[in-house]
């Protein structure tokens, strides 16, 4: 009887638009994330005086924050100095603060595995010092961030449930919704989320493991 209340077409349907929502939330947090952690990255690659030393100390606080609080904070904080946003560009925008600090790590890690020979290689060609981390050093050093970003996007769609707490209404959100009003779907209910998170983030590391392979060639 469980079984049969939580499979009902109009809960499938409500639990798909949770899902739904929660891959656009992912995948634009994800685009946004990569680009500003890339910047980041880059810029404290550089070592650019002053301007490196405080984008560090930008990304030490952020990445020593609980995501809840940046949720909280953009959802609820912001409002009091005038800046408001949707449920959705608050999650999105929480999602990216914190996103963008890991990924900057990853990415300047990425990069200073590379031999210093390289990045002067280039320079010695002629080629500036942006010109030669795009064609020289980022090609080498993606090979190396590969593993680790698809780690953090995959832990970046886990977090997306987080939102539940500002009735953002993703995957768990929904899911919650409707044991709460059938109290017996609960285990069902846990199962096909489960199941649904389980798809999308091993799909997402199966296709990085493709693309290593094939990178690799």
């Amino acid at each position: 009887m469980a079984l049969e209340q939580a499979l009902t077409w109009s809960n499938l349907r409500f639990i798909l638009d949770g899902l739904w929502v929660t891959l656009e939330v992912a995948i634009v947090s994800i685009i946004l994330s990569f680009v500003i952690g890339g910047i980041f990255g880059v810029i404290r690659y550089l070592k650019i005086p002053v301007i490196s030393v405080g984008v560090g100390i930008i990304i030490d606080i952020i990445r020593n924050l609980p995501l809840l609080l940046i949720i909280f904070f953009t959802y609820f904080a912001l409002p009091q100095i005038g800046i408001q946003f949707s449920i959705f560009w608050s999650a999105v925008i929480a999602l990216t603060i914190f996103e963008s600090a890991m990924l900057s790590e990853i990415i300047r890690g990425g990069l200073l595995a590379v031999p210093k020979g390289q990045l002067e290689a280039g320079i010695s060609t002629g080629l500036t010092k942006i010109q030669t981390i795009y064609y020289i050093v980022l090609p080498q050093g993606l090979k190396l961030m590969v593993p680790p970003l698809v780690s953090q996007f995959v832990s970046l769609i886990r977090d997306t449930s987080l939102a539940v707490i500002i009735s953002l209404p993703e995957l768990t959100h929904n899911t919650k919704i409707i044991y709460a009003e059938y109290p017996n779907t609960v285990l069902p209910m846990f199962l096909i989320m489960a199941l649904l998170y389980f798809i999308i983030c091993y799909s997402l590391s199966y296709f990085s493991k493709r693309f290593e392979v094939n990178y690799a060639k």
